[in-house]
């Protein structure tokens, strides 16, 4: 399993968050993603077959790219 925590300055509020959330737990091995608003960041564990470039792609796909 990893764990990455991806900075996303978008972030600004719990809107945000849910959306992320309900993105990247439909990719394919995302097994958790824990998001803080005011640290602006999101907590993401994953196994395969997703690679940290899918999760970014993703981020990126709806508009919360990962800095």
């Amino acid at each position: 399993m990893e764990k990455k925590t991806f900075s996303i300055p978008n972030i600004s509020c719990g809107h945000c968050v849910n959306a992320i959330k309900t993105e990247l737990n439909e990719l394919d091995g995302v097994s958790k993603v824990e998001g803080d608003i005011e640290g602006k960041s999101v907590e993401v564990e994953w196994d395969a077959p997703v690679t940290e470039d899918n999760i970014k792609n993703k981020l990126t796909e709806i508009n919360y790219p990962a800095t």
